[in-house]
């Protein structure tokens, strides 16, 4: 068996071992200065919870700074990674997915930051980072990434009245229009949608990262870095439900997409997720986000609902129509938001039937799930050290609840599915191509039928 190989050909998962390696950096580097950045929001607040609480506020806030002073100490150090203790509903969960990983490494060595699989100890991190919140009442429920997902919001303000014009537009045509002018506009948004997720605070270690420019006009001179577009296959699917049969139109009925970042992107999902409805392609939207602040920048059920209530409110008529058609769709049902605690945890989506059985059933309802971002697509393969040409289907390991669709652009470096060669040239022209943000897929997989 080749180095590197654990059983039937899977690599085994990228981690930090390799030192200068991305995963190596992301850990020493990247993931310390978010810890930092956390610190300092909750200091700078300081005055806010004294104001809402009084002394207790001031307590909760020294010894929530202290939990994560220790924790980044923990990760700098490379000691052991601890229990949780906060006895929440997936504390027992987490738990026992470190003694999964400490059976794996066996006695020689305990499970550690730079020694167990980066995508393990990054989602530790925030879910330590919502152990040390939640451990300090009356501060319990502070978001310490909200300010960064706010702001990101604001600061894209012209893309998103570009983009709900551009909406606003489609619709009062869309009566008129041929299939393959649906076709193309369906495209667009998809890549909108798929462009989108440049935004990432967590990639950027919280910095500025907004959409400024129009976000349809710079699709063409992005198409180039789209290295798999299999958005066809996405139309072909959809479309395969809207064929006459008998009297009327049959709609796929439902479409899921599983959320990543909060911000601008949030709002490309919600403008492709009404296009979607508007146009007959799909009958019902299932958004799936996360139950607690992860990953700097993703979306939570507060950002989802805190993002509809701010475009209503725009002195933008498109946009406060969006808003106001956005909160109709959830209000009738035809939209509605969820949150699992698996989306919150390190496991890769092929354990997903057997550790969260309720999810995958509910997956396997929709006609069509999308899968937006990076750590998505990580937990979609594993986050493991595959060929480039392997197929995206073998990368998947038996997660198959539904025809599903990765929208990424690639901050991490794995990446299956390309064509001979792909992947060596890219390394020749741009050395960090898989990290930089500046390549996407949309990548598509239908499960066989029985």
């Amino acid at each position: 068996m080749a180095a590197g190989q654990i059983g039937y050909g899977v690599p085994s998962s990228l981690s930090a071992k390799v030192t200068g390696s991305f995963a190596y950096l992301t850990i020493r580097d990247r993931m310390p200065t978010i810890l930092t950045k956390a610190v300092d929001t909750i200091h700078r607040n300081k005055n806010k919870f004294f104001e809402e609480h009084g002394e207790a506020g001031i307590s909760a806030e020294k010894q929530a700074i202290s939990l994560l002073s220790k924790l980044r100490n923990e990760l700098q150090t490379d000691k052991p990674l601890l229990e949780l203790m906060d006895g929440l509903s997936d504390t027992e969960s987490w738990n026992q997915y470190m003694q999964r990983q400490q059976r794996q490494l066996g006695d020689q060595e305990l499970v550690s930051w730079f020694k167990s699989p980066w995508l393990y100890v990054e989602c530790y991190m925030y879910r330590r980072i919502q152990e040390a919140i939640w451990l300090n009442p009356p501060i319990n429920n502070f978001d310490v990434f909200n300010e960064g997902k706010t702001q990101s919001f604001f600061e894209s303000q012209q893309a998103v009245m570009a983009l709900c014009t551009y909406l606003g537009d489609v619709q009062k045509s869309m009566e008129k229009l041929s299939e393959n002018q649906l076709s193309e506009h369906f495209n667009k948004l998809l890549q909108v949608s798929l462009w989108g997720n440049k935004c990432d605070l967590s990639i950027s270690a919280g910095q500025e990262n907004s959409q400024k420019a129009s976000p349809i006009d710079s699709l063409p001179s992005l198409q180039s870095f789209i290295l798999v577009n299999d958005s066809n296959m996405v139309w072909l699917t959809l479309n395969s439900s809207r064929r006459p049969e008998g009297s009327g139109q049959k709609t796929a009925d439902r479409v899921d997409i599983v959320l990543d970042n909060a911000g601008f992107e949030l709002v490309t999902d919600l403008v492709l997720a009404d296009f979607l409805v508007s146009s007959g392609l799909a009958r019902h939207i299932h958004f799936h986000g996360k139950c607690f602040p992860w990953f700097v920048s993703d979306v939570t059920a507060n950002d989802f609902q805190w993002t509809i209530r701010q475009t209503m409110a725009a002195n933008h008529k498109w946009m406060s129509k969006s808003g106001y058609q956005w909160q109709s769709y959830l209000n009738e049902g035809i939209w509605s938001y969820h949150d699992h605690p698996f989306w919150t945890q390190p496991h890769e989506f092929c354990d997903m039937a057997a550790d969260a059985p309720d999810l995958y059933a509910t997956l396997q309802e929709a006609d069509l799930v999308l899968f937006k971002g990076d750590l998505n697509y990580r937990k979609l393969t594993g986050d493991r050290a595959w060929g480039h040409t392997v197929d995206f289907c073998t990368a998947l390991r038996g997660f198959e609840p539904a025809p599903l669709c990765s929208l990424r652009t690639l901050k991490a470096n794995v990446q299956v599915g390309l064509q001979p060669g792909q992947g060596e040239k890219l390394s020749t022209q741009d050395p960090s191509w898989m990290t930089n943000g500046k390549y996407a897929v949309i990548q598509f997989h239908r499960p066989k039928l029985e």
